[in-house]
């Protein structure tokens, strides 16, 4: 049956006496979707102002995605052994650490000191991914986590839309290398002096995010929050992931949040490189993508809407067939209906994280949840290989975005069949779902 039963629904989402807990924990959705939102025109930026190639500017996306790899286990082992909040707020320091390490990197105008900054600003993300998201859904009835998380990650993409504001009002229209069609043929004096000011342009915003965060910081540390201890004396790090790992449903999870991370940051930066290919310059593709994260809040609100009605691991199948379909238009259109299509598929995202969260963890115990959590949270790594990996095949032909043509479309074009395979693989996953379910 694809439609629920209607006891879920008369059950509340959140329990009252958790509202401002909830409230104040919905708020680092928010605050990740800002880093995500500022961080994901970067990769553009970068390439312009320090002359990179589309697999080297990639490497923003490799330092921001792979941190979430690197301190995942690391937090939820953290996490286990203190509590939720001590997590939140470790999470907060190191992100705001990494903020921060942006004026040093304008400074030193070294690319790998700005890829370092994001890599531990990200164990921070680690951190608040790693407690926010299973802290949800401890805060309720376990027949409505899937929804409550839902209305949670709501959150997230009003954080993507001040962020990307934040990178086209401040960073993307400020920048004097974009703004100068033949900045490769400057002379050696002239790049430094632009260089040296767009990384300044760079800079401000993340060191002004990174003080931001530190007020949170004090908000939440003076709050009371809820603790859910875990009683388990017998755990053993070892036993739960090798319990974990046994667990088919689990792994094939995980693979899922993998492939779905890939496909939304790819979506979402080298809608740039896609626009380029279409004459269209980055403050102007920045609009692009504002209405791909509106469409991706407005595909949220519908889905938790949904989910009132119909079984998750349905409305899972149908969202990542229609982003396929969508997909493959961008592939094979040489006009702007494929850029119409790239951007449409924001919609049909929006419910796949929460949704593929929640459904790999149902049905865990309190204890494998929290190490459960964190192989979701790196699975985000996805997010920094496969976006590399499509930044190698639109440099097959050289350093542009259209220098051949595969399978008859420009390489930027051809570079899409990433995602497709992506949200393929979410399709198969969502109808093994239905046959476990």
């Amino acid at each position: 049956m694809k439609k629920k039963e209607s006891l879920s629904s008369m059950t509340p989402i959140i329990d009252k006496n958790l509202i401002i807990p909830f409230i104040l924990v919905t708020s680092l959705f928010a605050l990740w979707g800002i880093a995500n939102g500022v961080t994901d025109p970067m990769v553009n930026a970068f390439k312009k102002i320090l002359e990179l190639s589309n697999s080297q500017a990639a490497w923003v996306q490799m330092a921001f995605y792979g941190g979430y790899f690197s301190m995942a286990l690391p937090a939820a082992i953290f996490i286990r052994k203190y509590n939720y909040k001590k997590g939140i707020l470790l999470g907060l320091i190191l992100y705001a650490l990494g903020a921060i390490m942006f004026y040093p990197a304008a400074i030193t105008e070294q690319f790998w000191f700005f890829c370092l900054g994001l890599y531990i600003l990200t164990f921070g993300l680690a951190f608040l991914e790693t407690t926010a998201n299973p802290y949800i859904l401890a805060m309720g009835d376990p027949s409505t986590g899937t929804r409550r998380l839902n209305l949670a990650q709501i959150f997230y993409p009003f954080g993507l839309l001040i962020g990307l504001l934040i990178a086209q009002q401040f960073v993307l229209k400020n920048l004097k290398s974009d703004d100068i069609s033949s900045f490769e043929s400057l002379d050696l004096t002239q790049k430094v002096l632009i260089r040296t000011s767009d990384l300044m342009v760079i800079r401000d915003p993340y060191v002004i995010l990174g003080l931001i965060v530190l007020i949170f910081f004090v908000i939440i540390s003076l709050v009371k929050m809820p603790q859910f201890k875990d009683n388990d004396k017998k755990f053993s790090i070892g036993k739960t992931l090798s319990i974990l790992l046994s667990k088919k449903m689990y792994r094939l999870g995980v693979l899922a949040q993998a492939f779905y991370v890939g496909a939304q940051i790819m979506c979402w930066t080298y809608i740039y490189q896609y626009s380029e290919g279409k004459g269209i310059n980055s403050v102007t593709a920045a609009n692009f993508q504002y209405f791909a994260f509106i469409l991706f809040l407005l595909g949220r609100i519908f889905g938790t809407y949904l989910l009132k009605s119909f079984k998750p691991e349905f409305l899972l199948r149908v969202f990542a067939l229609f982003s396929g379909i969508l997909i493959i238009i961008t592939i094979f259109s040489n006009n702007l209906f494929g850029l119409y299509s790239l951007v449409g598929v924001s919609f049909f995202m929006s419910l796949m994280f929460p949704t593929i969260y929640a459904q790999t963890l149902k049905g865990l115990n309190e204890s494998d949840t929290k190490i459960g959590a964190s192989g979701l949270v790196m699975a985000i790594v996805g997010g920094a290989l496969m976006p590399k990996l499509q930044g190698v095949i639109i440099d097959f032909g050289g350093p542009g975005v259209a220098d051949i043509k595969i399978l008859g479309v420009n390489e930027i074009n051809f570079s899409f069949i990433l995602p497709l395979i992506s949200f393929s693989y979410i399709y198969l996953y969502g109808k093994i779902l239905t046959k476990n379910s």
